[in-house]
């Protein structure tokens, strides 16, 4: 039945609640998960999808994280046939070449909901887990070569059918984990998330009926095209190319092409996938793009399946930007950010009022894994910093921020890090060095001090080591990530990609954030 047949009042109403849905179910994960990683520093993403796999709504939590999540639901219907799945059934991906996107730490959970006669939706969620095996504690080792060293594998299963769960799929997660009492914890956090939403679009669909569901969907996409082609007419039409080298060396290229209807993210020149786990997956590259895409046409938290209809990104499989047979996934986080922050400084150089300069673009993941020195219990620290935020036209940038691909999160309190790990952190301040100068300076990147009182192990992945934050319009650049650890005997180790690192008590592990880039040179 045509959306017109329904009177507005209805449509948005039936819109609303899906949206509510979504934020219950960031809700409901965020208050039953039992890893900080999720319930403090709400490394997640919720969201609802149509029968078909397009996005509906989102809640609250990463927004490269909601990208994958349509995704994964397209993937599970592709790899396990519409006609296969059934009321009850639950599934669960986390690798990027079975629908997962990203890498085996993240795990995506989605159950179809059946109403009104058919599949009207799938409610699904991605969530950080603290190990799912692999050759380091917190599986994000540096030194492998295939997808196979980096832990568990989950392609797109059922974890529950027809509403009884597949004890075996259980069995192996656990097995498989350094933590299972965590992973077991945060596994039913994402399963009671993904059975609320579901009861509340079955009573939508009772309550409204099937077509007025159907026709307020549709309404919903097409308010996102319209939004996004509206804002796609504002920005200045042409073809924009940038080349960035890399802290490897390795030169990365862009093309954006805009027009009144299209934005055409080009990707195909660019580095063969590496035997490392620095690549990221097409729809990790798409995922940039559309985060680029919407920032440019419609900055706000409305975003659908519509909203990225006018964007086309194109790829070469076998590239880091498209990787394929077995190539490792555990960094793709900073391949993703480092295109996302290339793709943003292309534009910018073409809008100069418009975008802020370069932040500090990195997620700087760094993982502290041992024993409780109390306890004895074993525990896996996540935690991404915060870093500096490019100035624009108008103000200084914001200081201590999270990168743009972490959105709406939040840093571990010192007093949980202290008392759930054993990890004394010694200070957390702003970052005082004199990068990002310009008639408006970029914001303040972090320094923080991590005290292990028991025997540790540290991974950590930190992008811009060594090329600094751009700054914008003669703006100047804004610094470099790091972490380094400082030997109890006073030595000190610098680093940007490591794992397996054995810290002692004694030790102390530094992390250093940049600041953002500066706007505009300074007037004398």
């Amino acid at each position: 039945m045509p959306q017109d047949d329904f009177d507005t009042f209805t449509i948005s109403v039936i819109q609303a609640s899906l949206i509510a849905a979504a934020d219950e179910m960031f809700a409901v994960l965020k208050k039953t998960a039992m890893s900080p990683i999720i319930y403090e520093v709400l490394d997640v993403g919720t969201g609802i999808t149509d029968g078909e796999g397009n996005l509906v709504s989102s809640g609250a939590g990463i927004p490269t994280f909601v990208g994958v999540l349509d995704k994964a639901v397209k993937r599970i219907i592709e790899l396990n046939g519409a006609d296969a799945i059934r009321p009850g059934d639950m599934f669960v991906t986390n690798d990027p070449y079975f629908g997962g996107v990203t890498h085996l730490n993240d795990v995506v959970i989605a159950q179809p909901v059946f109403a009104g006669g058919g599949l009207v939706a799938w409610t699904a969620s991605i969530a950080h887990w603290n190990d799912v095996g692999g050759k380091t504690p917190g599986s994000m080792a540096v030194d492998v070569s295939e997808i196979f060293q980096e832990g568990l594998r989950l392609p797109a299963i059922k974890l529950f059918e027809c509403g009884e769960p597949v004890r075996s799929v259980f069995d192996i997660i656990a097995v498989n984990s350094r933590l299972p009492d965590f992973v077991n914890g945060d596994l039913w956090a994402q399963v009671a998330a993904s059975r609320k939403a579901e009861a509340r679009i079955r009573q939508l669909v009772d309550t409204y009926g099937a077509p007025a569901y159907q026709a307020a969907l549709s309404a919903l996409f097409e308010e996102g095209e319209q939004r996004g082609l509206a804002g796609l007419s504002s920005l200045p039409e042409g073809t924009y190319a940038i080349e960035e080298e890399q802290d490897d060396g390795a030169l990365w290229r862009a093309t954006i092409s805009v027009t009144r209807h299209r934005f055409i993210v080009d990707l195909r020149d660019n580095p063969l996938q590496r035997n490392a786990p620095y690549n990221t997956s097409r729809d990790g590259a798409v995922i940039s793009s559309q985060m680029i895409f919407k920032a440019l046409t419609d900055p706000t938290l409305f975003a659908n399946a519509g909203s990225f209809r006018p964007l086309h990104v194109i790829t070469e499989p076998g590239t880091i930007f498209h990787a394929t047979g077995t190539a490792p996934h555990g960094y793709y986080f900073e391949t993703r950010i480092r295109l996302y922050d290339m793709l943003w400084q292309c534009m910018a150089r073409a809008m100069p009022e418009r975008l802020p300069a370069g932040h500090f673009a990195s997620i700087c993941g760094t993982v502290i894994a041992g024993r409780h020195p109390d306890t004895g219990r074993r525990y896996t620290m996540v935690e991404p910093q915060m870093g500096g935020w490019g100035a624009t036209s108008k103000r200084d940038g914001l200081d201590a921020m999270y990168s743009a691909s972490h959105g709406e999160t939040f840093n571990c309190p010192v007093e949980i890090c202290e008392a759930r790990y054993g990890i004394d952190v010694g200070y957390k301040r702003l970052n005082e060095t004199d990068e990002g100068r310009g008639l408006h300076a970029g914001g303040k990147g972090l320094e923080i001090s991590y005290r292990p009182r028991g025997h540790a192990v540290l991974s950590a992945g930190y992008s811009r080591n060594k090329q600094p934050v751009w700054g914008l319009d003669g703006g100047g650049d804004g610094g470099t990530n790091g972490i380094a650890i400082v030997r109890a005997a006073g030595a000190r180790e610098d680093h940007a990609f490591v794992s397996g690192l054995k810290v002692d008590p004694g030790d102390e592990v530094v992390v250093s954030t940049a600041n953002g880039g500066g706007w505009q040179a300074e007037r004398p």
